[in-house]
């Protein structure tokens, strides 16, 4: 495979939201695009935060490590969402991973649900942060926004990890293929 490295100007290009045929490429469509993606399983995860500009939450699998040193993930958040100015003012947020009994919770901040009732379902606690943690997540990184950067449509999160909370015995909820599904074991 011959890769080529993208320069400066090529990258600057690409973060101010100009066509690939600027950087003299063909663009890939958005369907194809997507149905690329339909076959990259994630896991399934609700964001929640609290603060000043209020409580929300929402669901995502555009979620993934960056660093052990310090600990950070990064969360990928659609500008044009209805929770986007509730978590640039807060700054703080708690990624919960769902496990294989929490489709409903998915499907519920995934949705059009008011905040209030999303956040009637389930058990809620905070750590550090004071973002929401779920009780029975999978596994919960209360987190502090360290920094952001806008790439097309969405604002890339980089959240540094202040602290976890983890169960036990449980299978992940995963996304794949535009369908729920639970990981098997392998042995």
């Amino acid at each position: 495979m011959n890769a080529k490295l993208m320069n400066q100007d090529q990258v600057e290009t690409l973060l101010n939201h100009k066509a690939p045929e600027a950087m003299g490429e063909a663009m890939l469509d958005q369907h194809t695009f997507r149905q690329g993606m339909a076959n990259l399983g994630a896991a399934v995860n609700v964001i929640t935060t609290d603060g000043g500009a209020g409580q929300a939450g929402f669901t995502a699998s555009a979620v993934c490590s960056v660093t052990d040193t310090p600990p950070t993930l990064l969360v990928c958040l659609n500008r044009s969402a209805s929770v986007f100015e509730t978590f640039k003012s807060n700054q703080v947020l708690c990624v919960n991973t769902l496990s294989s009994q929490q489709q409903h919770l998915s499907n519920l901040f995934g949705g059009k649900t008011p905040m209030p009732e999303r956040f009637a379902q389930g058990t809620w606690s905070t750590l550090l942060t004071n973002a929401p943690v779920l009780e029975d997540a999978l596994v919960s990184f209360d987190c502090e926004v360290v920094q952001t950067m806008s790439v097309g449509s969405h604002d890339v999160l980089f959240c540094q990890v202040k602290a976890m909370k983890q169960s036990y015995g449980l299978n992940a909820l995963m996304y794949f293929n535009r369908g729920y599904c639970e990981p098997l074991p392998m042995c």
